[in-house]
């Protein structure tokens, strides 16, 4: 089938629409409840956002990549050469500006001592390099097995793996915990706890260094994008006589099983985003699963389009308008200085508008690029 899936790229714009919302809340002390990700353990609504996301990604590969028989040469360059351009844009728009704030800077040390201090301590990971480290991963795998049956073995090798060497190198304080999780040492040994995210707390309070955008993760969050990357074969090759009707069906009940998979599986091992852990796997795509077969139901089967045309603008501009978005938010707070809390005031309910209102401006933005015909590629 040729027609181009709608629902994929309104999928796309609706995970691009609330990333932006639970990035930017109104007010980070008092955020509206279903927008918090849950502490450790458990999926909030937030939660399911990211994997929403590299669900997508590897959906989208399906139809990037179909032109290439195998992993050749050409393919490669290609891949790596996107995988760098988005962990690039990502550390770009972590170190914007490009020079430290005046508020860390020491007045008793030359410019050249503040900078490489600065760069010292900065994040050298995060949601872009996530997505370039499981595109990558993904892509290369999906192209060297080709078959189905064996994307599903690289799923099950990649998820076995996780969770061994999880065990087998775990801390005192347990293989899925923050101090004594395998994820934790390897961003240690490989990023340095200065280059890594300081969100988190012990129990004692004391922050501790753990990142969950960290490199181990990434060997799960491409088994998301994997996961994508199938279901998106089976939307590209949808039967001629059956279309759409057939995979909405299908998808209903993968996403059934994978769900049930998620919670049998955890019984054992903990359904955590920090941690990206099998369970979480599932149970999130089975999320992501279920919601693209209600809208291609809708878009693609229904032919219910209109109401959708802002969040497929946006899905066609889905990197770009994200990348946009915490552009804007670094360039108020270091050069305008607006503070939001001043007209939206701190409640929860205020702290939401301002999300809403935040990601209804971008969805603006994406109307306008699409009747342009402009169409940013990250």
């Amino acid at each position: 089938m040729n027609k181009r899936c709608v629902s994929l790229d309104v999928l796309r714009g609706l995970t691009v629409a609330m990333m932006i919302v639970v990035n930017n809340p109104g007010s980070w002390s008092n955020i509206f409840p279903p927008l918090r990700h849950a502490a450790w353990e458990g999926c909030t609504p937030c939660d399911l956002v990211f994997p929403f996301f590299l669900f997508c990604v590897g959906a989208s590969m399906a139809f990037a990549l179909a032109k290439y028989t195998t992993l050749t040469g050409q393919a490669v360059k290609k891949i790596f050469k996107r995988g760098i351009l988005l962990y690039l844009t990502g550390l770009a728009l972590t170190a914007f500006p490009f020079y430290p704030s005046s508020s860390s800077v020491d007045p008793d040390l030359g410019f050249f001592r503040n900078y490489v201090d600065w760069l010292s301590d900065m994040r050298l990971v995060g949601v872009l390099a996530r997505i370039s480290m499981c595109y990558v991963l993904g892509s290369v795998l999906a192209l060297w097995l080709k078959d189905t049956k064996k994307i599903w073995g690289a799923i099950g090798l990649l998820s076995v793996l996780h969770v061994g060497l999880s065990l087998i190198f775990a801390g005192p304080e347990g293989a899925f915990s923050l101090e004594g999780s395998f994820t934790r040492k390897v961003d240690i040994a490989l990023i340095g706890e200065q280059h890594m995210y300081h969100g988190y707390r012990n129990a004692a309070g004391l922050p501790v260094a753990f990142d969950p955008e960290g490199v181990f993760g990434a060997l799960t969050g491409t088994c998301t994008v994997l996961l994508g990357y199938l279901v998106g074969g089976m939307i590209r090759n949808a039967g001629k006589e059956t279309g759409y009707v057939d995979v909405v069906s299908r998808l209903y009940t993968y996403s059934a099983l994978s769900l049930l998979g998620g919670l049998v599986l955890s019984l054992w091992i903990p359904i955590s985003k920090p941690l990206w852990s099998v369970s979480y796997v599932f149970y999130s795509g089975g999320w992501a699963m279920f919601v693209l077969a209600f809208c291609m139901y809708l878009i693609d089967v229904k032919g219910i389009e209109k109401p959708f045309f802002p969040f497929k603008a946006l899905g066609m501009n889905a990197l770009a308008l994200f990348v946009l978005s915490g552009l804007l938010m670094k360039i108020n707070w270091r050069y305008i200085g607006w503070d939001y809390t001043s007209v939206f005031g701190t409640s929860e309910g205020m702290s939401l508008l301002f999300a809403l209102l935040y990601m209804l401006l971008h969805l603006a933005v994406a109307v306008v690029l699409y009747k342009k015909k402009i169409f940013i590629k990250l």
